[in-house]
């Protein structure tokens, strides 16, 4: 199997580390570099009882109510690597590794938990408690990107509300969980659970001493005893990368906004915003979980890749949701390589209008530098001024209901620039 990629970081601040009474969640989705991430919108909807959902490559059975979603996925697949839904909850996952081994067999995705978790979770614990369950019943595995060679991994959470935030790690059906209620944290591609435990599955600890891995004495740090002997080179290098990103946070504690999470989301130095190699962040995310339950819940979300040459774009969950065409991919059906078996035996063309364009502009932006620098700046100004609205939003200097179609006019603006 080829070495596994570094892929993701998720963030989040909560008060006192965040300079307003907010929640503020930011995610980098790192995949392969060709892969194109769409941001789609699913509404709430109720389902008759004894139906079904299809995920990727499983289909288990639906939930009665699901929430409404924002998500923003892999166009392939039917998951999400980040999202949110309207009751304020953000969800990210992480590849991960561990001394359980990973099943290429098809089950549910990681991403596949992230979407469900949304869907079906009104509150950060309770989508850990949807994905917890459906590990349980499902279990995960499958092939985690769209190429005939196996690659399947474990996933990490990071499960976020307007309250708290809870890190779910997991191997295979086991997981352990952290509540985190104060200033910041992140998580990358390993383990970091150790004996902060909060909650975890009941036969965590008696596998862990079956298998030889723990004797059973002194304290049980997760981290240490579910980390793999010989772990993949690159899932080494991640150290750095989460190192690099707390150093960031704690710079930043007392005083995290958005902006300032965008801006995380964008250093190249930390190795947080990829841009080089077979794999690059090709979607960014960033959250605004105001405490007041007032307030709206913003999220942000660039729909392409690389945040440094990209722009956040806000979205605001209200009754009139506008057409998503710009952002979601061509859909093809029975006839997807996907969806065939055998899978990924060919490769269709799923760019968006907004990932196109943007496309377009980057190469662009390359062959005459000062050109493209100049319609970059123009729409860091727009990213900029979108900011300022929000806070005069949340600050209840601008009607919430003028925000609604914010996003979709902001495509609108950035498809129109790079023309």
């Amino acid at each position: 199997m080829a070495e596994p990629p570094l892929s993701c970081d998720c963030f989040v601040s909560l008060p006192p580390g965040s300079r307003d009474d907010h929640v503020i969640f930011g995610k980098n989705s790192d995949r392969p570099r060709d892969e194109v991430q769409e941001v789609v919108f699913y509404p709430a909807a109720a389902h008759p009882p004894g139906s079904s959902v299809e995920c990727t490559y499983i289909q288990i059975p639906q939930a009665e109510h699901t929430h409404a979603v924002v998500l923003s996925r892999p166009a392939w697949l039917w998951g999400a690597e980040m999202g949110a839904n309207d009751q304020g909850v953000c969800v990210g996952n992480e590849a991960v590794w561990t001394r359980e081994p990973v099943s290429d067999g098809e089950a549910l995705l990681g991403m596949d938990l992230v979407r469900l978790g949304l869907e079906r979770g009104a509150s950060a614990w309770a989508a850990l408690e949807v994905i917890t369950g459906l590990l349980e019943d499902h279990g995960q595995g499958g092939p985690c990107r769209e190429a005939p060679e196996p690659f399947s991994y474990h996933n990490t959470f990071l499960l976020v509300d307007r309250t708290e935030a809870w890190v779910l790690e997991t191997a295979g059906r086991l997981w352990v969980a952290q509540k985190v209620t104060a200033g910041v944290k992140n998580i990358s591609n390993q383990l970091t659970i150790g004996t902060e435990i909060s909650a975890e599955h009941p036969e965590l600890r008696s596998v862990a001493r079956s298998q030889g891995w723990w004797d059973g004495e002194g304290e049980f740090n997760f981290s240490q005893v579910f980390s793999p002997e010989n772990p993949p080179a690159r899932m080494e290098l991640a150290k750095q990368r989460y190192r690099g990103g707390t150093a960031l946070m704690q710079q930043h504690d007392g005083s995290v906004t958005a902006e300032v999470m965008m801006s995380i989301l964008r250093d190249k130095p930390s190795g947080i915003c990829m841009d080089s190699g077979g794999f690059c962040t090709t979607g960014s995310m960033v959250s605004v979980l105001p405490r007041d339950p007032g307030l709206p819940c913003i999220h942000f979300f660039t729909a392409t890749p690389d945040p440094s040459r990209s722009i956040f774009k806000p979205f605001v969950f209200s009754e009139r949701v506008g057409p998503m065409q710009r952002v979601a991919s061509p859909q093809y059906g029975p006839d997807d390589p996907a969806r065939r078996r055998p899978r990924f035996q060919s490769q269709v063309d799923r760019r968006h209008d907004l990932y196109k364009a943007h496309q377009g502009a980057l190469s662009n932006m390359d062959a005459s530098q000062n050109e493209g620098l100049a319609v970059y700046e123009i729409l860091r100004d727009l990213e900029s001024q979108c900011l300022v609205d929000i806070l005069a939003m949340l600050s209840g200097e601008l009607p919430g209901e003028e925000l609604g179609d914010l996003f979709f006019d902001c495509v609108d603006a950035e498809i129109k620039f790079y023309q």
